[in-house]
């Protein structure tokens, strides 16, 4: 898991709803505007966060030392 601690702009912690997100949106194929309203996510840098984040780990890890 990659997804900051605290949203860059407010410093809302919001590492804790990523979780919940993104089975919600992934899995059970939820409308993302209606899951981080539910999770209590209003302010529009918070939403960015959540929303924009793409996992990297998995593709940057094969370029580790060998």
């Amino acid at each position: 898991m990659m997804i900051p601690v605290r949203c860059f702009s407010c410093g809302q912690v919001i590492a804790d709803k990523w979780e919940a997100f993104n089975q919600r949106v992934n899995k059970d194929k939820e409308d993302p505007e209606k899951v981080l309203g539910d999770l209590g996510v209003t302010r529009y840098c918070c939403r960015r966060m959540l929303v924009g984040n793409v996992e990297l780990i998995d593709d940057i890890i094969n370029y580790g030392r060998k």
